[in-house]
């Protein structure tokens, strides 16, 4: 009987990670020193958000993506919080939106002008108050509009339907209280109908987060979880934590049966935390150590072995927290996947990483970029809560697209003839939004360009264009070796 080995074929086992050069970075960045274990950053198509120490209460920064540099010292901050801030998270529907909660209690929705900030930002558009201790987690609910998510150290998560017009909303919609202990981490699934949360009495929970009924819980010893993450449509969780002897390990779970998890890998001895993120369009699962330079990055399968290790990026320089970039905001002439934004406390340094699928054509790159969630809720805050269950709006990555979703748009408000002729990157994060006020509607393109972007045009001679970006400007990495 003859053996034959087994070869895995992957379009992305040559995926690495290219770090940006010093110029492209964000250097003399005050990030926290807090030893909270958050991500303690947040990254949209135009901004981001960083956590900073602040005398007497807390703030955090927001710079806008295209200010590389050094940071000026006396640059504005958000700083309304009368406490340390522990998340920040932006609005997945709005990127001028931005959440924050703190040690003092409080949730705060914010605005972010326009404009360049001239002076610090003390006024929040809403407060959320409902927590009796300090708040530790907020998050964005993934399909529907204006509903957060917020857990505190009073071991509650609340839920928070932000579509009213009171700035101070004393009463969340659901309160969950079926936890013993801190809430560490929260991880919805694709359309938002079931939330995961990883707490400190060492039980993983899968909830209801309308009902607030617990569907299933782990209590597994041998896996001590700290972060947990739906693995997008596979019906798969993974956490993040740490073996009976002490090992960082990753742990992977059928979503319907938490009884014993399907697979575990212990990593390596460090006490750091590991930070899970995953991307459903590439099926690539990335694990960012705490207190260390590397990110190691795996692809699932449905079928065992459900994680193949690809690679792992590797620096010398530690990473306190984390931040991502949505998949609209990535260089799709570049073949880039995903893109990390790296806090490195040690030297004040925000460092991007990209990761990059090494391509020789210049085309676009149609089976990396599958249609992916964009900027568009599928539903109202309303409609979630009556129970109602719809998945994300997908929109197409190739340059100049629109909207794949058959939902109609809303009239768009026509340019004014005097508008120069746009760049077709732009085009690219440019979808239809309509003002939840019930203002008239408004385009992307013409309200919510940053200043920068506008001022960005084509130059009076004819671009080469190839598949709508230039490959004389902007050339795709061949190999690795070249990059």
């Amino acid at each position: 009987m003859s053996w034959h080995p087994q070869y895995r074929s992957s379009k992305f086992r040559h995926v690495f990670g290219k770090p940006a050069s010093k110029e492209n970075c964000y250097d003399s960045v005050p990030i926290t020193r807090s030893v909270h274990d958050n991500h303690f950053c947040a990254v949209n198509p135009h901004f981001i958000a960083v956590v900073t120490e602040c005398a007497g209460g807390g703030a955090f920064l927001v710079i806008p993506l295209h200010q590389t540099g050094k940071l000026d010292p006396h640059y504005p901050k958000v700083c309304g919080h009368r406490g340390n801030v522990l998340d920040v998270k932006w609005n997945p529907f709005d990127d001028f939106e931005i959440a924050s909660c703190s040690e003092d209690a409080t949730i705060k929705i914010w605005d972010i002008p326009k404009q360049l900030m001239t002076k610090n930002l003390t006024a929040c558009k809403k407060e959320l108050v409902g927590h009796a201790r300090r708040v530790g987690l907020v998050e964005w609910h993934p399909t529907a509009a204006n509903i957060l998510f917020s857990s505190g150290y009073d071991y509650k998560v609340m839920v928070w339907n932000l579509d009213t017009k009171e700035s101070v909303i004393m009463s969340p919609v659901r309160t969950i209280t079926c936890h013993q202990d801190v809430i560490l981490s929260m991880s919805f699934n694709t359309n938002g109908s079931l939330l995961a949360t990883a707490c400190k009495d060492r039980k993983i929970r899968v909830l209801d987060p309308r009902a607030g009924a617990v569907l299933q819980e782990a209590s597994y010893k041998g896996h001590r979880a700290n972060k947990v993450l739906f693995l997008g449509n596979l019906k798969k969780l993974l956490s993040t934590g740490t073996s009976r002897w002490n090992n960082r390990q990753m742990a992977l779970w059928d979503q319907d049966d938490l009884s014993v998890p399907l697979t575990e890998e212990d990593l390596d001895g460090s006490s750091g935390v590991l930070f899970p993120f995953y991307d459903p369009d590439t099926n690539m699962l990335y694990v960012v150590g705490k207190g260390d330079g590397n990110i190691r990055y795996y692809e699932v399968s449905a079928d065992k072995p459900h994680l193949n290790y690809l690679t792992e990026y590797r620096s010398y320089n530690p990473q306190k927290g984390i931040g991502v970039m949505p998949k609209r905001g990535l260089e799709v002439s570049s073949c880039e996947i995903f893109r990390f934004y790296k806090l490195i406390t040690t030297k004040s340094l925000i460092e991007p990483i990209s990761m990059i699928v090494p391509r020789r054509s210049e085309s676009y790159q149609e089976d990396i970029y599958p249609p992916t969630p964009g900027a568009q809720p599928s539903m109202t805050a309303q409609e979630w809560l009556n129970g109602i269950n719809k998945g994300p709006v997908l929109m197409s990555l190739r340059p100049g697209s629109e909207l794949l979703s058959p939902r109609p748009l809303p009239p768009e408000r026509p340019l004014s003839n005097s508008t120069a002729p746009t760049s077709p990157r732009l085009f690219n994060q440019t979808e239809r939004l309509v003002a939840e006020d019930g203002q008239r509607p408004f385009s992307l393109l013409e309200e919510r360009s940053p200043k920068w972007a506008t001022e960005h045009r084509l130059e009076e001679k004819k671009s080469w264009l190839t598949n709508g970006f230039d490959i004389f400007e902007c050339p795709p990495p061949k190999t690795e070796n070249e990059v």
